[in-house]
């Protein structure tokens, strides 16, 4: 039988920046944008949709007169990646 995939972590932009903040401490919102090569619309919607699962927490700052958003993946978000990629594994072993 196959393990479910985690719906939020199987869209590709989530998944993405998911793997760029797993290897990282933090990653600001540039940072991901350049990466990811996601529309700022587009990157901020699925930002906050990893947020709201808890998976990353997001800062608000300025720097200077300039806003900077820094992302963090959290302990549930390591957890929910790490299931992913093992149940991704299954599928490719049977």
């Amino acid at each position: 039988m196959f393990e479910a995939l985690d719906p939020l972590l199987h869209s590709q932009l989530r998944l993405a920046v998911m793997s760029l903040l797993i290897s990282v401490e933090e990653a600001d919102f540039v940072y991901l944008r350049t990466e990811t090569d996601a529309t700022a619309g587009n990157l901020s919607v699925q930002i906050d949709k990893l947020n709201e699962a808890g998976y990353i927490t997001v800062e608000k700052t300025f720097q200077g007169k300039m806003p900077r958003t820094v992302c963090r993946i959290t302990p549930k978000g390591v957890n929910a990646f790490d299931m992913y990629v093992n149940n991704l594994k299954s599928y490719i072993k049977k």
